[in-house]
């Protein structure tokens, strides 16, 4: 079947990934500008593909486990690879990089009217990449116990393990896997951001709302897949995922009215 009718069955089997990636491209064209969203979503699908591929044949980075090929012929397949899997690792990095700002990036001293400094080596650093990573390790805790219960709403069964693990049948080199391709993906981007495009600002001086767009889709993805989680009767699940986001919404709460003070970073990758 030609990959354009595979890509539009790929849509409509899957529009809920579609609508989050739509939501996220046009939220990161206004924190970073067309340009940097297109090198920081194309670097992490490249990664996330990789990582898959590799995974898929010798265990790494994510462990052992096999995709089960029901879907064939129904979405677009890049070699054993649903598209869409690798896919959404896209939005899922550039909503745990905006929520990585939010809890550094504070206002400019010079002119705190005119937004959150923005500056190359706060976006850039250290800190911003390992809490990007460890934001979207989190959201996987959420996501991989459902979608490996994917026969029981429209995902499908589109994934196993040979050896289920001990997070719900989630073995732990899975989220070993997903904090490998985040640390990879976000430092690949902030090196290129930081040598390339020293001259290249965003396109507009940074203001809190454009960061809360691409926080609010995290959370739209959280809220997703925590209704589905408790529709189908995973009520534990349910209950861990919301204790593991209970803490880190307050603190975001906290530090998006100002009660919490940014970091002073200095420093840079």
């Amino acid at each position: 079947m030609e990959i354009p009718t595979l890509l539009i069955q790929t849509i409509m089997l899957r529009p809920y990934v579609f609508i989050f990636l739509g939501m996220s491209v046009l939220a990161s064209s206004r924190l970073l500008g067309w340009k940097r969203t297109g090198l920081m979503f194309g670097l992490t699908w490249i990664t996330a593909f990789l990582s898959e591929f590799s995974s898929t044949r010798i265990g790494f980075p994510f462990g052992d486990y096999y995709y089960t090929g029901s879907t064939v012929g129904e979405e677009l397949y890049i070699s054993n690879i649903p598209f869409m899997d690798s896919l959404s690792f896209t939005f899922l990095l550039h909503a745990s990089y905006c929520m990585a700002l939010m809890f550094v990036l504070s206002w400019k001293q010079s002119d705190p009217l005119s937004g959150w400094d923005f500056n190359q080596q706060i976006r850039t650093s250290w800190p911003v990449i390992l809490l990007t990573t460890l934001f979207i390790t989190f959201i996987d805790i959420v996501i991989d116990p459902i979608a490996l219960r994917g026969d029981q709403w429209f995902l499908g069964r589109i994934y196993g393990y040979p050896n289920p693990g001990v997070y719900f049948g989630i073995p732990i080199a899975n989220f070993l896997g997903w904090a490998t391709v985040g640390i990879i993906s976000i430092g690949l981007y902030c090196a290129v951001d930081r040598v390339q495009w020293v001259h290249s600002p965003p396109p507009q001086a940074i203001v809190q709302y454009n960061l809360l767009l691409g926080v609010g889709l995290y959370y739209l993805v959280l809220l997703f897949n925590l209704s589905v989680t408790f529709w189908i009767g995973e009520y534990l699940i349910g209950m861990v995922g919301c204790l593991i986001y209970l803490p880190i919404s307050i603190l975001l709460i906290l530090r998006t009215f100002g009660r919490i003070p940014a970091p002073a970073l200095r420093g840079s990758l």
